[in-house]
């Protein structure tokens, strides 16, 4: 062998175990953390809110907003961002966040200290429909090995791995991220639900897409697997097991009466916290939500009650738009009900947890 392709190789396996450290760093952190309470988290927090736009006019895109910052002084401890529509070789995402800005602001949370969390809402490969184009019960099976969408999802999955492998901090290492694709699979809105799918299915799908990450050399990654609201026991049968997921999570939305949220909230709560605990996994509330807060007392009266029970280690709610909004709001009513949250030391937000 010579020289260079010793130092080729040499480079390669550095790279590698740099990002295997970054993840278990971001699990020791998320453990560290889950110990003094759980972090508040806000999806597409510095694009978009009520009253503005930082992404409708590029020529003044209004970096640093924050419908969070604005309410109560300080950002989410956790952002998220989705990557629907990369797959495609899309300029804008699913929500018409260019992807240009998705990078620039979520590496610059990760600078500040902030946690930072991806989902995928790929369009459908069999139809070219999104996400929510579910009515082709052989969509899944198509893109395993062996289907006639294979190929057509091996350059989806490239696009993917090109755009993650650009997400480095100021030293050129690979940001920590925690991942959580085929998100709320016991559902039947997705085209990877349990209607479109069988668990069979369902695992190959979770394990083609791991595998093809984890050879390009992205340990980075903290998977998160993240059923909905309402799990039965055989949700389970799709869960792909204690070695291919890190992080549990639940995706919880008030879209009926609060009883039936309540209940059905803690009765979910109560049996991943139990079955995080039999497989020692960190679980969080990876979605949830009121839409447009009709009852401002939602955070203090409704959900922090219930999430006070559990040792989860975040929860994260879902985005600010002027049609509909899940977050606080400056000049909105249930922003005093939120700063009052937040101000108990359980709950966390970027300045309780930037180092």
């Amino acid at each position: 062998m010579n020289k260079y392709l010793s130092l080729l190789l040499f480079t390669m396996i550095l790279s590698q175990s740099v990002s295997a450290q970054s993840r278990q760093q971001l699990l020791d952190r998320l453990t560290t953390l889950q110990a003094r309470g759980y972090m508040f988290g806000h999806q597409d927090d510095p694009f978009y809110g009520l009253t503005w736009s930082g992404i409708d006019n590029p020529a003044k895109p209004e970096y640093g907003r924050s419908d969070t910052k604005e309410a109560c002084g300080d950002y989410p401890a956790i952002m998220g961002f989705d990557l629907g529509g990369l797959e495609v070789g899309d300029e804008k995402n699913l929500d018409s966040v260019p992807f240009t800005r998705i990078r620039q602001e979520l590496l610059a949370h990760a600078e500040r200290g902030g946690i930072v969390t991806i989902s995928w809402h790929p369009r459908n490969p069999l139809t070219g429909g999104t996400a929510w184009d579910n009515g082709d019960t052989t969509v899944v099976a198509s893109i395993l090995p062996g289907g006639t969408m294979h190929k057509k999802f091996l350059l989806w999955m490239k696009n993917l791995r090109n755009f993650i492998a650009t997400l480095k901090d100021k030293n050129n290492q690979p940001v920590s991220i925690i991942f959580r694709p085929w998100h709320e699979n016991n559902g039947a809105w997705f085209w990877w639900g349990s209607k479109q799918c069988t668990p069979k299915e369902y695992y190959s799908l979770w394990c083609m897409l791991q595998d093809y990450l984890l050879s390009e050399g992205f340990d980075n990654l903290v998977w998160s697997w993240s059923p909905n609201l309402g799990l039965k026991a055989t949700d389970f049968d799709s869960y792909p097991g204690d070695e291919r997921v890190d992080l549990l999570g639940l995706d919880a939305y008030q879209w009926g009466t609060e009883q039936d949220f309540v209940r059905q909230l803690n009765d979910d709560l109560q049996f991943i916290s139990s079955y995080a605990e039999q497989h020692k996994k960190l679980f969080a509330l990876t979605e949830c939500g009121l839409k447009n807060l009709p009852d401002p007392t939602w955070w203090t009266r409704v959900l922090k009650p219930q999430i006070d029970k559990y040792p989860i280690c975040y929860f994260l709610v879902w985005r600010n738009a002027k049609h509909e909004y899940f977050g606080p709001a400056p000049g909105e009513k249930n922003a005093l009900y939120f700063n009052e949250m937040i101000r108990n030391k359980n709950v966390l937000m970027l300045k309780d947890i930037a180092k």
